[in-house]
């Protein structure tokens, strides 16, 4: 107030003359948003240094009028710890408006006869920071970042709560229309990451690169300190949800299969946390390892094992007696000798495990806890109505097949079940994916991704897919995070043999498989246990995140895909 006096005695329809605006020759004093009219999506509006922190933020309200992305060219001196405030307010901000938060700091130039100006800049979206410049610069610096207006979009008809604020807004003091010149006369511009740019030589061009680069693995964070956090929160929602529930019935014994693999493997420590909590004898958990035709010597050590390591009690159920008289009365050519593992061969021994435990947890008064994870409801690889579809409740509904590697390493650095758990976890770490129900593959087991496809590609799809992309942006998104492991961030602790790359003709033909399993399996989704949710609105449960018909068809999805191939074929 030193210096400006405010306007808001002015009539609403005052104008300043300002020919250097494209498209406009006077604009109006005050608060209001400029939409871009030939960039989609594109709407500024401003607030202006402590605006940022009054009681009622005007970035709030300008959002809610329609403002993507807020603007605040700030003159706050350096003081200890303002810089950390800034960026959480802004972060708040971002988040709380769903858009883009941009901060330039006033620095080099300023007078230092009372203050000392850092001059850092920073970009926010949505909650996450995407950029920053570093404080007290000799020289000009800029932050660039790529802001995702699609996204910023989706998000914000997809909450509820941001449309009800909405609806609450004063309409808009003033807009202002102008054009940047980057589209046809008239037209709004999209973003299209295939306009010119099909093959994958052409999108390796710097020019077409995003920054920053997508993250490889969306559900997570890539620092070591962040995935920690995320981890130890994950496990305690998940310990907390089956506390609940089996605090709601009378503190059943909990029933589980332990096959060795990674989501029988969480679902144990989880169980084996909540008895701790609720002060329950490790008699309480019920773990069974129901071994079939192809189950391996190694994965059922693991089980023992681990089961040991927790001080747990490990019984063994052969299936393969009932699994053959299954097949003998259906007139399987198994039963006569035949080696055909086909579907039914595989589900008769999904679904007897699940048959056994259920009457397991009739006979001795306990609870089925289900192990089947997020990427599995995807792709819908379980077996319906059995196998890891149904239990009476489920831990690991909300997290990824690759999150969870990431949680038992995260158990191992905390060794929070003791030495010789720890080490057991590793070795189960370190082993291959399989469903192990096809026997016959010798020393390999029967690998899950060499059928279904990588899983850190298909939860990159799915993650995306929620957010209410296209095929086309996410295999251009894919492209940019897969393309090269060289560049981009790394989970920190993803060891160096796990850092994969593809190429666009694998990306597009791993998206297509994702789309086609994901969208006929949606009958699956619609009737699954309770189980906590991890991430906020990508989750699967038909009762609170993904509300979508059974008989739905993908084909406009997958023509999408379909033409990408084609061209890419065309051009070889």
């Amino acid at each position: 107030k030193r210096y400006f006096t405010s306007g808001a005695h002015l009539p609403s329809n005052v104008h300043w003359y300002a020919p250097q605006i494209p498209g406009a020759s006077e604009a109006p004093i005050g608060s209001g948003i400029i939409n871009v009219e030939d960039v989609a999506g594109l709407a500024v509006g401003a607030e202006v240094g402590s605006d940022g922190t009054a009681a009622r933020p005007l970035a709030l309200s300008l959002a809610l009028q329609g403002a993507s992305v807020i603007v605040n060219p700030a003159a706050y001196p350096a003081t200890l710890g303002s810089d950390e405030q800034q960026q959480l307010l802004a972060a708040a901000t971002s988040r709380r408006g769903i858009c883009a938060y941009l901060h330039a700091g006033a620095g080099n130039g300023e007078s230092s006869s009372d203050a000392a100006w850092e001059g850092r800049t920073f970009i926010y979206q949505d909650g996450s920071k995407l950029a920053e410049t570093e404080p007290f610069p000799s020289e000009t610096q800029i932050a660039l970042a790529d802001i995702d207006l699609t996204a910023l979009t989706n998000r914000r008809r997809r909450e509820s709560g941001f449309a009800d604020a909405r609806a609450g807004q004063p309409e808009k003091p003033w807009e202002i229309k102008i054009r940047l010149g980057v589209g046809a006369a008239g037209a709004a511009t999209a973003f299209d990451p295939w306009a010119n740019r099909t093959n994958a030589e052409t999108l390796k061009d710097p020019q077409a690169a995003l920054c920053p680069a997508p993250a490889r693995f969306p559900f997570l964070p890539s620092d070591q300190e962040g995935i920690d956090r995320a981890c130890r929160q994950a496990f305690q929602i998940q310990v907390y949800g089956l506390q609940k529930r089996l605090q709601a019935v009378g503190s059943p014994k909990m029933v589980l299969g332990v096959s060795g693999g990674l989501d029988s493997t969480q679902a144990l420590l989880v169980c084996t946390q909540v008895a701790a909590r609720l002060g329950l004898d490790k008699s309480q958990i019920l773990a069974y390892t129901l071994p079939g035709f192809a189950t391996s010597e190694g994965t059922k050590s693991h089980a023992y094992k681990l089961c040991e390591s927790l001080g747990i009690k490990c019984e063994e159920i052969d299936i393969r007696p009932a699994a053959r008289q299954m097949l003998a009365d259906m007139g399987h050519p198994f039963a006569e000798g035949a080696a055909q593992y086909d579907v039914t061969f595989e589900n008769v021994q999904a679904g007897l495990r699940t048959d056994y435990l259920f009457r397991i947890a009739n006979h001795r008064g306990g609870l089925v806890i289900g192990t089947g994870d997020l990427s599995e409801a995807a792709l819908g690889w379980c077996t319906y109505g059995v196998g890891d579809h149904i239990s009476h409740y489920s831990v690991n509904p909300g997290i990824p097949k690759t999150m969870l590697q990431y949680m038992i390493r995260w158990v191992c650095r905390q060794n929070l079940f003791g030495e010789a758990c720890t080490k057991v976890l590793k070795d189960i770490l370190a082993q291959e994916i399989s469903p192990e129900l096809i026997p016959g593959g010798g020393e390999k087991l029967q690998s899950t991704q060499d059928t279904i496809g990588p899983y850190e590609l298909h939860e990159f799809f799915l993650y995306h897919l929620l957010l209410g992309r296209e095929p086309r942006d996410i295999a251009y998104l894919a492209h940019q995070a897969w393309a090269d492991k060289q560049k981009g961030l790394w989970p920190a602790d993803l060891p160096e043999s796990d850092r994969h790359q593809y190429d666009l003709e694998t990306i597009l033909r791993w998206l297509r498989e994702f789309l086609r399993r994901f969208f006929t399996s949606q009958f699956k989704r619609t009737c699954v246990p309770g189980g906590p949710g991890i991430t906020a609105g990508f989750g699967l449960s038909p009762r609170s995140d993904l509300r979508m018909p059974s008989d739905i068809s993908g084909q406009i999805w997958i023509q999408q895909v379909d033409e990408l191939l084609s061209t890419l074929e065309d051009e070889k």
